[in-house]
């Protein structure tokens, strides 16, 4: 006699019980067979849902505990199986089983950098980002049927691929905006990562919960740029610069000025080289201020008053700001002085007699001083000066 097909159902194997199987990461589970009794009894752990399809059909959700398969449980059996056998039938369904845990270490991250313009410098540096959120599956038939679909299983990969564009162009766009409206710089940024964070975390939100899941929290951990990007390096050196500048006392134009001044002071071919090296090593000894500007400009002066030239009558060396040469007494803003002969180089004491160089201030035979002063202005000078350099009087 021919079995019947509902017959050679009830033959077949029949799972009498169903439980998780999955591993620890896994968000949403199939039981692999589908091969179910009336009698089936359906075992549920804590912090689980289990959700029975029938013809791609939810019929019920099952919580925390044991169930079994029957029309009292499940009274949409009733309408979609027949049920003979003494109101005992096989029949082929799926059971999924939703994690409703708390999943708090998902680990999401930038793959490549994002380039940004710094606001405060207006550099375009790249930027990475990392951080984790955490999760929770709110309503499970929503979450099965928007995301999971067909999928056999649904893990922390599958979230993180599922949602990767989601929260990468949130967190870029953030990022970006924040810095803008903030007027932070990409350097500064990690003092704001508490704040940049929640704000993140509320612009994600919206879009989890329309797949039933429930943003628990999203945390930014950290945002760096490469240490070998070129547009980083300089600015890095730059505010290197600039934190050097603000402990020693100056900014960059007097750097500047100090930069030019030593440069001159090392020229070789440059007339007051000795002056200038004299005056920098005396303003670093003094440590630059905020009145750098004030001692170059009486650095300037200085350098003047111990400026140089020739007397136009017997070419000796004089002071700048002398009008007479103390020498032949030539007054030098009168353009006098041609056809003058020099005076010679050695002189002859008035006491003694004795003829030495010029240059001597005491005679070497009586010691006689040689220092005198001016008869009409009373200016002290030199034995050998002929002239006031002061008034111009002939001594």
């Amino acid at each position: 006699m021919p079995i019947h097909y509902e017959e050679r159902r009830c033959v077949m194997a029949v799972v009498e019980v169903v439980k998780y199987n999955g591993g620890p990461d896994v968000f949403a589970w199939k039981f692999p067979s589908e091969e179910l009794g009336t009698w089936t009894q359906v075992i549920v752990n804590e912090s689980q849902e289990a959700v029975l399809f029938k013809g791609g059909q939810a019929l019920d959700i099952f919580g925390p505990g044991r169930h079994t398969l029957a029309t009292a449980n499940v009274p949409l059996l009733n309408r979609i199986i027949k049920l003979p056998f003494g109101g005992k039938s096989p029949f082929a369904a799926e059971v999924w089983y939703i994690n409703k845990a708390h999943s708090l270490d998902i680990k999401w991250g930038t793959p490549s950098p994002v380039q940004l313009q710094d606001p405060k410098y207006k550099i375009f540096v790249p930027l990475r980002s990392f951080g984790q959120f955490g999760i929770q599956i709110s309503e499970a038939r929503k979450f099965l049927i928007k995301l999971v679909g067909t999928l056999p299983i649904f893990d922390k990969e599958t979230i993180l691929r599922f949602f990767r564009g989601l929260y990468l162009q949130k967190v870029k766009d953030s990022i970006s905006g924040y810095l803008v409206n903030k007027g932070v710089s990409v350097l500064e940024i990690n003092a704001f990562l508490v704040e940049l964070s929640d704000y993140i975390k509320d612009r994600i939100t919206p879009t989890m919960d329309e797949y039933g899941i429930r943003l628990l929290n999203f945390y930014i951990t950290d945002i760096n740029v490469p240490e070998d990007d070129p547009a980083v390096k300089k600015l890095k050196d730059a505010l290197a610069k600039r934190a050097e500048m603000d402990i020693v006392g100056y900014n960059y134009t007097q750097e500047r000025s100090f930069d030019t001044l030593e440069g001159a002071a090392k020229n070789p071919g440059g007339g007051q080289s000795g002056v200038m090296g004299a005056g920098i090593g005396l303003g670093m000894g003094l440590g630059i201020g905020g009145a750098m500007g004030g001692q170059v400009g009486g650095l300037a002066q200085s350098l003047n008053v111990a400026q140089t030239k020739k007397c136009p009558g017997c070419n000796a060396d004089m002071a700048t700001t002398a009008r007479f040469c103390p020498s032949c007494g030539v007054d030098t803003q009168a353009g006098g002085g041609a056809g003058i002969a020099a005076v010679p180089s050695t002189t002859v004491c008035d006491k003694c007699g004795k003829t030495f160089p010029k240059t001597a201030k005491f005679c070497p035979e009586c010691g006689e001083s040689l220092v005198k002063k001016c008869g009409n202005c009373d200016t002290q000078v030199s034995g050998e000066t002929k002239f006031c350099p002061e008034c111009g009087n002939k001594l």
